[in-house]
């Protein structure tokens, strides 16, 4: 799949095996260091304030997380995401950094650069990320802080950039379109190609909270796009447009090859990585909080999780209609944000259809039609 386009998920099964012991192989993992954040952001699914102290007390410690990641590397991970809300919150976030490094995981990092200090470069320069990755809000001081709410969070994420670039430090740039900054996305395009060392991506769907914040879902739901904005900003940026004629026939198809079958699951999670949360709950992706669909590590250990609750996870089925005759049959499934995870955030079931993500996948197969 186009690069540009890897928050489109694929409705196709996914298996990644292990071609000596024919098992699936827990390749790479997230390791979300904490909810908390620095930043406000309007968007945000997960960011608790900084000061948080009961969200504090409940994330996992150092002697835990190393737990964690001895197991994931025994079973064969190689890779590991430090992503937050800010994992740079972490008093103890270098410790972490080392230690997964010690034990020869490629590491990378999931920040706002806000926090960025020599320290962090220091140890950056000698003991590199496979890459660290930054949102870029606005590239100016009134768009920025009106997405994340902090004053003096621009001048945060200017020196942090600085001491980044400066350094040589390997720094891929992405960023999220919201009704804050529409207006200034194609000069936050134009900031990130000129920065990154990388690929440059932007996503404009937006899923709910984690958490159900029923106050913190009306800041997003207030911040998403149209879908008609959703196409247009897609077709307006070069890059994007070109990607989406390229490969149109991996987004649109006749028959997505699912007909003769009931399993919920069609996606890639809980194929080749995994999530944990800073309080230690195991999940097959990120967005996946659907109470069935999660595993306590406090309680029980990642080969469990991995080879006993998964497989339970991804065997399940649903008898909705509505599920079978708008999502589960849809030849436009990919250009859509519909998963079991996202529609779960949505309705608070998994098997629901969510008409807003209905409509721009419509939006985008005309776009996409329009410019073939």
């Amino acid at each position: 799949m186009d690069k540009l386009f890897s928050e489109i998920a694929p409705f196709k099964e996914i298996s990644l095996w292990d071609k000596t012991s024919k098992k699936r192989v827990p390749f790479s993992f997230e390791l979300e260091l904490t909810a908390r954040c620095n930043n406000d952001c309007r968007h945000c699914y997960i960011n608790l304030p900084a000061g948080d102290t009961e969200a504090r007390s409940k994330e996992l410690s150092f002697a835990e997380i190393e737990n964690i990641a001895d197991q994931a590397v025994k079973m064969g991970s190689l890779w590991c995401l430090l992503t937050g809300g800010e994992p740079l919150l972490r008093e103890d976030f270098s410790e972490i950094y080392l230690m997964l490094k010690k034990k020869g995981l490629l590491i990378s990092v999931f920040t706002t650069a806000c926090l960025i200090s020599e320290e962090h470069i220091e140890l950056f320069k000698k003991y590199p990320p496979r890459e660290i990755e930054v949102t870029v809000y606005g590239v100016t001081r009134k768009t920025y802080e009106n997405v994340t709410r902090k004053p003096g969070s621009f001048s945060a994420f200017s020196r942090g950039m600085d001491l980044l670039r400066k350094n040589g430090v390997k720094v891929r740039l992405k960023a999220m379109a919201l009704k804050t900054n529409i207006h200034e996305l194609p000069e936050i395009a134009a900031f990130c190609r000129e920065n990154t060392n990388d690929y440059f991506r932007f996503d404009p769907l937006l899923h709910l909270r984690f958490d159900g914040d029923q106050e913190r879902n009306k800041d997003i739901i207030n911040e998403r796009l149209s879908p008609e904005e959703i196409a247009k900003v897609e077709q307006d940026d070069p890059e994007r447009s070109e990607s989406l004629k390229k490969n149109c026939d991996t987004y649109i198809f006749d028959q997505n090859g699912h007909h003769n079958c009931n399993h919920l699951f069609h996606c890639g999670a809980g194929q080749n990585s995994f999530t944990v949360s800073p309080e230690g709950i195991f999940r097959l992706c990120s967005s996946l909080w659907y109470p069935d669909f999660t595993y306590d590590l406090k309680n029980g250990s990642l080969k469990e999780a991995w080879e006993d609750f998964v497989p339970k996870v991804l065997a399940t089925t649903s008898d909705n209609p509505e599920y079978h005759n708008k999502c589960h049959s849809c030849s436009i499934v990919n250009l859509c944000l519909w998963c079991p995870a996202h529609a779960y955030l949505e309705t608070g079931s998994p098997d629901s259809w969510v008409e807003y993500f209905c409509d721009v996948a419509h939006a985008r197969q005309k776009a996409i039609e329009e410019t073939k």
